[in-house]
């Protein structure tokens, strides 16, 4: 899934060129993609307006439409925006016909990926009030602010950060890595570190994901930057989908295990597992998702 590094990317690309461009024409190919305005009526909001700028928050991406009229876009799980792609493109939900002969076409294999117009500056920030928390690179993420949100939280740290009403813009990939970063295993309780932990962690949780903004993101099923090229982060994965293979830091085997629902990797040196959390959880665990721990 695309999270905040890969969503950036796309927009620090997007953004130069769509700037002042206007839509003459929007095809929705997948009525799907606008629930639940209908294709024509989404069309009608947004034909013949003009690209003011292009923002994000989290994982959305927030189209300026002028006149506080937004398009808010969510990619999902295998959502891109390509621009002036090839035509006979696979996967169209959506095309953006602009001004100069140039396309914006939303793909989306798995047709997860979301559109909606949000009219007004204060119905934008209420939409994101209750979905989305702090944003890593605002200045606001710091070890204090870290552990108030998972103060009297029992649930895994990794779930915790997997939860974009505390951190936005983390998803899994990123997660592993913050964590291995800071030497916190994922099935620590989120409310039981210490200061010093948290404020570790709040720094690599910054660290990994500005490593993944300089790689261009990661590529692993479907992501691709907005001129069809693949991010590279993949190859730069310190635990992330690197199971059986030697911990950079201590040369321990990687392990898979499923924690908060989704596979996670950990080195369990690097990583100390919590006490009563035992192997033979994060087995069954892995056994009942049929992966391998």
């Amino acid at each position: 899934m695309p999270e905040l590094p890969e969503v950036e990317t796309i927009r620090r690309q997007l953004a130069p060129a769509l700037h002042g461009k206007r839509i003459s024409r929007l095809r929705v190919i997948d009525p799907k993609w606008g629930t639940p305005i209908a294709a024509d009526e989404l069309a009608a909001l947004i034909e013949g307006r003009t690209f003011d700028g292009l923002d994000r928050r989290g994982k959305y991406l927030i189209f300026d439409l002028g006149d506080e009229v937004f398009l808010i876009c969510h990619l999902r799980m295998t959502g891109n925006f390509l621009y002036d792609a090839d035509p006979e493109v696979p996967y169209q939900r959506a095309v953006f016909e602009l001004d100069g002969g140039h396309t914006l076409r939303f793909t989306d294999p798995r047709r997860f990926g979301t559109a909606e117009v949000i009219l007004g500056g204060d119905a934008l920030d209420e939409y994101f009030a209750g979905r989305l928390g702090i944003e890593p690179f605002s200045g606001a993420l710091d070890g204090a602010a870290l552990g108030t949100l998972a103060s009297g939280k029992r649930t895994s740290i990794k779930a915790f950060l997997l939860d974009q009403r505390a951190v936005a813009g983390i998803g899994n990939i990123y997660a592993d890595e913050a964590l291995f970063r800071a030497e916190v295993h994922p099935m620590r309780e989120a409310g039981r570190l210490q200061a010093a932990q948290y404020e570790l962690l709040a720094q690599t949780i910054q660290d990994a994901l500005q490593a993944g903004l300089d790689a261009g993101g990661a590529t692993i099923d479907d992501f691709r930057h907005a001129d069809g090229l693949y991010g590279s982060f993949q190859d730069e994965f310190l635990v992330h989908r690197r199971a059986g293979e030697p911990c950079p830091r201590c040369g321990t085997e990687v392990r898979k295990m499923v924690v908060a629902g989704r596979g996670t990797y950990v080195c369990e040196r690097c990583q100390t597992r919590p006490r009563g959390a035992s192997k033979r959880r994060g087995a069954a665990a892995a056994s009942r998702s049929g992966q391998q721990p």
